[in-house]
């Protein structure tokens, strides 16, 4: 399996603090790849580095053969890879609309993708003139989602999407996932909800203090549950 994305022996300081410890793993093309840990285990801070909105202090970071280490955000984005952050980065005072051209750099919006965004997330149609500030929580996370696939990307980088979301809003993110990976993009997935990571995932990386404890496919971490209390402390009813 062709990786789209190698970090080898990646550490990254913030401050006076060690957070990444020599992360070393890949993502596979096409795959879904799952980033796991308890809180504080340096996921979101792996995506940051990725991304170089953090700057790694040692090692590399590969995506599609090329290093990327070092260079700009704006150079990283360029070369196809979009990042959704925990934080719903939206812009409160510009509508749905405004929020979703901003993105398109490459041109105007192709109507086409916006009615297969607005298949997944017809609130954002909906509120299409509306202000983002005034979206729910739910309808924010959707926005920044489809900021992110409003053209195509090479790879999504995308930092616990479902976080406080309800039940039926989590749904249609993951029908909205899973569509993305048949598309043949490739996701870096960080999430919390075991349930939602079971149905997307292909592939899973374990994270504990800023290093990677375990690879291996998520059907197989989904099936034993002693492993899954060991790496991530769930209990069995923890994930119904």
């Amino acid at each position: 399996m062709t990786a789209l994305l190698s970090l080898s022996g990646v550490h990254t300081h913030i401050g006076r603090y060690h957070i990444l410890q020599g992360v070393d793993f890949e993502a596979a093309e096409g795959k879904t790849t799952m980033l796991l840990g308890r809180n504080g285990a340096g996921k979101t801070t792996t995506l940051r580095t990725i991304m170089g909105l953090w700057r790694a202090s040692a090692g590399s970071v590969a995506f599609a053969g090329q290093p990327i280490a070092g260079l700009p955000t704006p150079s990283i984005a360029r070369a196809g890879i979009a990042y959704v952050p925990e934080t719903m980065a939206v812009f409160s005072g510009l509508t749905v609309r405004e929020n979703l051209i901003l993105a398109a750099r490459d041109g105007a919006l192709d109507d086409s993708r916006l009615q297969w965004i607005f298949g997944f997330f017809p609130a954002l149609k909906k509120f299409w003139l509306s202000r983002a500030g005034s979206l729910s929580g739910g309808q924010k996370q959707m926005l920044s989602i489809a900021r992110a696939i409003v053209e195509p990307r090479r790879l999504l980088l995308i930092d616990e999407p479902t976080k406080g979301l309800a039940p039926a809003i989590v749904g249609a993110l993951i029908d909205c996932l899973k569509e993305i990976k048949r598309a043949g993009v490739t996701v870096l997935l960080v999430e919390q909800n075991f349930r939602v990571a079971q149905e997307v995932g292909d592939d899973v990386r374990v994270m504990d203090n800023g290093r990677i404890v375990h690879r291996g496919s998520m059907a197989s971490l989904a099936a034993d549950a002693t492993l899954q209390n060991r790496l991530l402390g769930l209990s069995l009813d923890a994930h119904q």
